[in-house]
């Protein structure tokens, strides 16, 4: 363990200089979640206890190969693939102010060229309150085409964080990326997690949170 709790304070240690800082931290419904704690301090790494984490000081660890969710870039789009005629973009890294941009664009083209979309969270690591703001962007400019936004296949970090922040009913949530198209390619196709025919779609969102 590279954050060690002590009731309301943590101790984040820095895996590559062993620098500490202790603090208190927000408690996530997840304990294993630390995100606020290691972006509180511009510490960098895994948003899980487990680390790896880095201080400000220290250069990013490189990517590990044998991780299939590490895309070694932050908020890089690794393009947009068609199933069923539904566009799925697909993110790596970091959804932040850094890496904002680029999804802002992709998002924008796949809602004004098809209506639905899919967003592959797959291999996303860390949201913050931008990587949100642009989702729930892209959600009301789909919706207001009669059209729906899912989330497919995102981590346990990530279904926490949208559960933190109260988004988590917003979106439709699908397990993979396969079942988010197959509900918006059905014939009657929602318009929202509330309405009729995304039963399952809510099923998906309510989904208690579980590892990734």
């Amino acid at each position: 363990m590279t954050v060690v709790p002590d009731e309301n304070l943590m101790t984040l240690i820095c895996d590559a200089c062993g620098d500490t800082v202790r603090a208190t931290a927000c408690v996530l419904p997840d304990a294993e979640v630390v995100w606020t704690l290691v972006s509180e301090h511009g510490w960098s790494g895994s948003p899980f206890a487990t680390g790896p984490h880095r201080c400000p000081r220290c250069a990013p660890l490189p990517p590990d190969p044998t991780d299939p969710t590490d895309g070694g870039h932050p908020g890089e789009v690794l393009g947009i693939d068609y199933l069923e005629d539904v566009p799925v973009v697909s993110v790596a890294g970091d959804i932040d102010l850094d890496g904002g941009d680029a999804l802002r664009a992709a998002l924008h083209s796949a809602v004004e060229v098809r209506g639905h979309v899919v967003v592959d969270l797959a291999r996303v690591h860390l949201i913050d309150s931008t990587g949100l703001g642009l989702l729930v962007r892209a959600h009301r400019d789909a919706r207001e085409r009669g059209a729906v936004l899912c989330l497919a296949a995102p981590s346990r970090y990530i279904r926490t964080v949208l559960h933190t922040m109260r988004v988590d009913g917003l979106f439709p949530v699908f397990d993979t990326v396969e079942e988010a198209v197959a509900e918006v390619s059905r014939p009657t196709r929602p318009t929202g997690p509330g309405q009729a025919g995304a039963g399952s779609a809510r099923r998906a969102a309510a989904a208690p949170v579980r590892a990734g």
